[in-house]
């Protein structure tokens, strides 16, 4: 792999020279570093669109790697990435896409994931998108996320968009049975002129069943962001939203979030803020030596931890 996927990886991976454990490096489209574990075997599908997790039941406390990094311009990359985690088993999978262009054209990276969870599965999920570079190239990235949890099933998916990206529309579905369990954490950066929407459909057909989602994000200079959500309770089952936005500049933010309940034991829950920081928040910090510009980003800083 080239210097620029070397450094990329360090920033959405939290790479340092190498990997411990599964891994698939992907970069400009292709495979440029591969290796499964006893208990995690990664295969290419047969029509070349991807690859295959293959998760051993009870397998514990291993890490899967599966980054994808573009380098340069004019690189449109697709990839399906299908997780099968075996019953029982208790993983944490990291991904991340970095994108870099410095000249005119398009980069764009659109990873398509599916997870499919067995029984009594647990997976913590891990993501970071980043663009960098100069000049006009248009970064985009656009993920999108299928995840199917059975019974007592648990997937915690933690996603940051550093900044840098030009354009995302992120998409995330999921089917929960009985006793299963989604929680979400999503953190946006935009500025400039960059553009983010992001679309969750999240349906809780099993009794018991749990979802907690919550979004924060900063839109500043002429950045737009939209926010979708829909919880769908079809069983008695609990689900949370929550989407936090602080305005900078002329950001703008759109929060739609919805509740669609088909039984009478669905308890269901949603909330939306969206304005500036406070500036009481702002004059607390400069009494302690910050500058006003210093404490408004040490209170974004906080905002999206």
């Amino acid at each position: 792999m080239n210097q620029i996927t070397e450094q990329l990886l360090k920033e959405v991976s939290d790479y340092n020279g190498e990997f411990k454990g599964a891994y698939n490096i992907r970069e400009d489209g292709g495979c440029v570093g591969r290796q499964s574990t006893e208990h995690i075997q990664i295969v290419s599908k047969e029509d070349g669109s991807g690859i295959e997790i293959h998760i051993a039941p009870q397998t514990k406390g291993e890490k899967v790697f599966i980054p994808a990094c573009v380098t340069r311009s004019n690189v449109s990359d697709l990839v399906y990435n299908d997780f099968f985690v075996g019953e029982g088993a208790d993983v944490t999978i990291v991904a991340g896409c970095g994108i870099h262009a410095d000249n005119e054209g398009e980069a764009k990276h659109n990873g398509i994931h599916r997870f499919y969870l067995e029984k009594g599965a647990r997976v913590l999920y891990q993501e970071k998108h980043l663009g960098t570079g100069k000049g006009k190239a248009f970064r985009r990235i656009d993920p999108v996320t299928d995840a199917y949890l059975k019974e007592d099933a648990y997937l915690e998916m933690d996603t940051v968009q550093l900044g840098g990206v030009d354009s995302t529309v992120r998409k995330t579905a999921a089917k929960l049975d009985a006793r299963a369990k989604l929680i979400v954490r999503e953190r946006i950066m935009t500025n400039g002129e960059d553009r983010a929407k992001t679309d969750f459909v999240v349906e809780m057909n099993g009794d018991d069943a749990a979802v907690d989602l919550i979004s924060r994000s900063v839109a500043r200079g002429n950045s737009y962001q939209e926010f979708d959500s829909v919880i769908k309770g079809n069983s008695r089952c609990h689900g949370h939203s929550e989407c936090d936005a602080i305005l900078v500049d002329q950001g703008r933010v759109l929060a739609s979030p919805a509740l669609e309940a088909a039984n009478l034991d669905a308890e269901l829950i949603h909330e939306a803020a969206i304005g500036k920081i406070a500036g009481e928040q702002i004059i607390k910090l400069q009494t302690l030596g910050l500058t006003e510009e210093e404490a408004q980003e040490m209170i974004i800083s906080g905002f999206l931890k």
